[in-house]
């Protein structure tokens, strides 16, 4: 499972949306994320759908290994599915005593399951498809207004893009960790969730030991290169946008108005 988690991975292939700028594909990733949980109907849920599966195809990232990272959150899913069928009231449609699943909760809980996996999915996209460089300087770019309130922009984009870039960097220590403790006896397939969960206990002291050393090597790396912030710091390859950012914006465009035309008519 550890394997399994794509979020803030670099897939390096050739295509459109790799080619994009790291602007685009944040406001688009933004715009996306916040248009999911203005659904009130399956039909919104379609056109999303519609729209994410061309977005998939025309990234040439390959659909199984974007399925992959939905692996990670499979007990999230299950968790919150389970959370909506029971607790929402409504209509009562399946009586088992004291749990009942309502109409209600059956819609809720579906909704719910397609917004996860749409987030998860609409996210790994942008990470999969922009460099942690282009990452850090998109946020920068997007953010660069709050400057006018004396905001640290650099810092805080150059925080997130590290953190991101962190993800890979430890799951890939997680799993060094787990095959060396296996090698010396150690079990974490077998048992239920809760013994599992207790097997994983041995793993936290040698990761954070991990983190740690890695996180200062980073900064003595950065130091011994005179990195001292953002201010007056220079590009070697400035953000432009081009005409495939524009068409970009304007299929973003269109589908925002089909899902607010969706919402107006589908209530």
């Amino acid at each position: 499972m550890i394997r399994d988690i794509t979020l803030g991975q670099y897939y390096p292939t050739d295509s459109v949306i790799h080619r994009l700028d790291p602007r685009t594909k944040l406001i688009g990733t933004i715009a996306f994320i916040v248009s999911l949980f203005l659904f009130k109907s399956w039909l919104g849920y379609a056109a999303a759908t519609l729209f994410l599966a061309g977005i998939i195809r025309v990234s040439k990232v390959p659909f199984r290994y974007m399925m992959r990272g939905l692996k990670a959150i499979i007990v999230l899913l299950l968790i919150t599915v389970v959370f909506n069928l029971f607790i929402i009231p409504g209509e009562v449609i399946w009586d088992f005593g004291i749990l009942k699943i309502t109409r209600e909760g059956l819609s809720q809980a579906g909704f719910m399951a397609v917004r996860l996996i749409y987030l998860i999915i609409g996210s790994s996209i942008m990470t999969l498809t922009t460099t942690p460089n282009d990452l850090t300087d998109g946020l920068e770019r997007v953010l660069g207004p709050l400057k006018v309130l004396h905001v640290p922009v650099h810092e805080i984009s150059m925080m997130m893009s590290i953190a991101l870039r962190f993800i890979p960097i430890l799951l890939e220590e997680t799993d060094k960790i787990m095959k060396a403790q296996m090698a010396r006896g150690a079990d974490f397939e077998n048992g239920n969730l809760i013994q599992k969960a207790k097997n994983m206990v041995p793993l936290l002291v040698p990761l954070f030991l991990s983190a740690f050393r890695r996180a200062n090597d980073l900064a003595m790396a950065m130091e011994a290169r005179c990195y001292r912030g953002g201010e007056g710091r220079t590009k070697m390859k400035p953000l432009l946008y081009e005409k495939r950012d524009y068409m970009a914006y304007g299929i973003l465009v269109a589908y925002l108005a089909a899902v607010t035309a969706i919402g107006i008519v589908v209530r």
